[in-house]
């Protein structure tokens, strides 16, 4: 599995990126100074490191991503799980709803996704 890691900044860029894309530099730059309150020298090095990550492509002037937001955060997830519940997904929910009361909404969307991947194998 690729590591893709991004710190807060960097995320919160990437998130404006994934809601605006494909979006010029040029304009990127102008929401990073609107939104975060940047440069463009800070944009654009920002922009270089995610790309060199990549998690983000800049071609031609105009900035896309390499993987979408929900690939990002479901990587992140399972990094999480692997590194704290030694990859073990039960013990992840087990921790997860210790100490909490789930909704029947919460439990049925669980039944369901549980249905979806049986029914996959």
């Amino acid at each position: 599995m690729t590591d893709y890691q991004m710190g807060e900044i960097e995320t919160r860029f990437a998130e404006i990126i994934w809601e605006s894309e494909p979006i010029s530099s040029t304009e990127l730059a102008r929401l990073a100074n609107e939104l975060l309150c940047w440069k463009k020298s800070t944009t654009y090095t920002v922009l270089k490191r995610l790309c060199d990550k990549g998690i983000f492509k800049n071609e031609g002037g105009s900035v896309k991503s390499v993987i979408s937001r929900e690939e990002f955060y479901s990587l992140q997830s399972e990094r999480f799980v692997e590194d704290n519940f030694k990859g073990s997904l039960p013990a992840f929910l087990t921790a997860f709803t210790k100490g909490r009361q789930l909704s029947q909404e919460e439990i049925a969307e669980i039944r369901k996704m549980l249905k979806q991947h049986e029914e996959q194998q």
